[in-house]
């Protein structure tokens, strides 16, 4: 109690009692509210800016994030399933060139997509992916290492044969590439990342090889333009330079996930792997190596067979068999509800994660409409982050090889423009779905080309085919999607049927 407190209670102890309560209340809401620790709540204050942190834990987390892919099949399917959504089977671009007039420039549009379909083949500088198993690959680096960099190489380049029509390809590195450990604060250098004096990257200090190669022992390092790198991160804070891996939250109940498996697979083994013993009676019937150094009787070897039946036992014996409560029931309740608390943290859904699809129409359409959000966010970070600037960089490459003649009325500010299509979310219920489409088409509320892009196609190719697909139908004369007419004969009238009296 304060000297102005105790000087209260002798002139008022109401007033004095009134303030004490109201002290304690006041404690009791800054505590609720975190601002005080007590015994029973520890305060964690995080007061690091992330690039410190990064610093101090990235390549840990990382290199923890990738034993768990190698060695935990739970870990290996969440990277499997968020490519599966963010990705998918590869995000395709769709020209959107214009004419001075804001009509679509179509045959800009076509030319542009097929020269780009013959670059996805021979994409990047090793020759081992194409363009869409790039992307994959790309963004599993992306979630399992928290980062990955791509540089754009435009051009004539010494010994770099591009391979295609477009002069143009990508160099794809893991994180491992540029060091962490790399700094020096009077070239702006933070974490292997050069900024100026308004923290925006400038160039990237690259290792020439991979610092974990076995035959690598000492690595220089090269400095490469920002304009030209491509920088996926993973990052929930301002002002980061680096990623963190999208396991940072997870690392520790996914270990105990794997250690509890092995334990429980361990013991489900032993406990299939029955065991017996025989119970002596009396102390007095067992027989030991007598003084003289005899050995005691020979040890007796029983076979486990159906329908056995023990008619050697010694008088006092009796069978006893070593009890074990594998499998446990109480363990896959458990494991379930890590598995939800895991994919709350890895932003994938519980049932994609688990495998486990028990329920009703309403709650997997509620469920997928959910997560459906979560991963057209990381589908919008990749289509900006990195498909838009490989979109980019082929546009100016085909412009700068005259491997496309533009008319004179084409809108060169739209010449990079690009919709890039995420993969689509999938159908419960076909029929449910498609009827809504077809009503809000019917309504006005969406587009055909919206509802086409949002399957995952590019509209302007699926109308040229439904086109081919009618003039092939009508030069074979086929009659395709008739519907039966409704038979034109007249049906007697209820008064000419015979009816049947209650006699007959």
């Amino acid at each position: 109690m304060s000297i102005v407190d105790r000087f209260i209670s002798r002139v008022s102890p109401t007033w004095a009692l009134n303030r004490a309560r109201a002290s304690i209340a006041l404690g009791a809401l800054r505590r609720v509210q975190g601002n005080d620790a007590d015994r029973l709540r520890r305060t964690r204050i995080e007061k690091q800016s992330q690039n410190t942190k990064n610093r101090k834990a990235a390549e840990k987390v990382r290199g923890e994030a990738r034993w768990l892919e190698e060695t935990l099949d739970v870990a290996s399917g969440a990277l499997d399933v968020l490519v599966s959504n963010v990705v998918g089977a590869g995000i395709q671009p769709e020209p959107q060139v214009e004419l001075m007039g804001g009509e679509s420039a179509e045959a800009v549009n076509r030319e542009l997509l097929r020269i780009f379909d013959d670059w996805i083949y021979v994409p990047e500088v090793t020759r081992q992916f194409d363009y869409y198993s790039l992307q994959g690959i790309t963004a599993r680096s992306w979630f399992r290492d928290g980062e990955a960099f791509g540089q754009m190489l435009l051009g004539d380049i010494p010994g770099l044969d591009h391979g295609t029509i477009a002069p143009y390809s990508l160099e794809v590195v893991e994180a491992d590439f540029v060091p962490v450990d790399l700094e020096d604060a009077s070239r702006g250098i933070v974490q292997g990342v050069e900024v100026n004096e308004w923290g925006k990257p400038r160039a990237y200090h690259f290792y020439k090889a991979h610092p974990g190669d076995a035959n690598t022992t000492s690595i220089a390092t090269k400095r490469v333009s920002a304009d030209r790198i491509i920088h996926l991160k993973m990052t929930k804070r301002l002002h980061a330079l680096r990623g963190m891996s999208i396991f940072q939250s997870v690392i520790t109940r996914l270990g105990d996930i794997k250690e509890i498996d092995e334990s429980e697979r361990v013991a489900a083994r032993v406990a299939a792997a029955m065991a017996a013993y025989i119970k002596k009676g009396s102390p007095d019937t067992f027989q030991a190596a007598d003084a003289t150094g005899g050995e005691a009787p020979a040890l007796r070897q029983m076979e486990f067979v159906p329908g056995m039946i023990f008619d050697d036992l010694l008088p006092g014996e009796e069978i006893g068999t070593i009890s074990n409560s594998r499998p446990n029931n109480a363990l896959i309740p458990f494991r379930d509800s890590q598995l939800r608390s895991g994919a709350a943290g890895l932003g994938t859904s519980y049932s994609s994660l688990s495998k486990n699809y028990n329920g009703t129409y309403s709650a997997q359409r509620q469920e997928l409409v959910e997560q459906y959000v979560s991963y057209r966010r990381l589908s919008g970070a990749f289509i900006f982050r990195f498909c838009q600037p490989v979109w980019d960089g082929f546009v100016t490459s085909v412009l700068a090889a005259g491997a496309i003649k533009l008319p004179r009325d084409v809108n060169m500010a739209t010449i990079y423009n690009a919709t890039h299509t995420p993969p689509p979310m999938p159908w419960i219920d076909p029929l449910k779905e498609a009827s809504a489409n077809e009503l809000m088409e019917k309504r006005g509320y969406k587009s055909r080309s919206r509802i086409i892009r949002e399957r995952g196609e590019n509209p302007d190719q699926v109308n040229r085919e439904i086109a081919r697909d009618q003039k092939e139908v009508e030069k074979l004369g086929l009659k395709l999607g008739d519907t039966p007419k409704p038979s034109t004969e007249e049906q007697p009238d209820d008064e000419e049927i015979p009816k049947r009296s209650n006699e007959e």
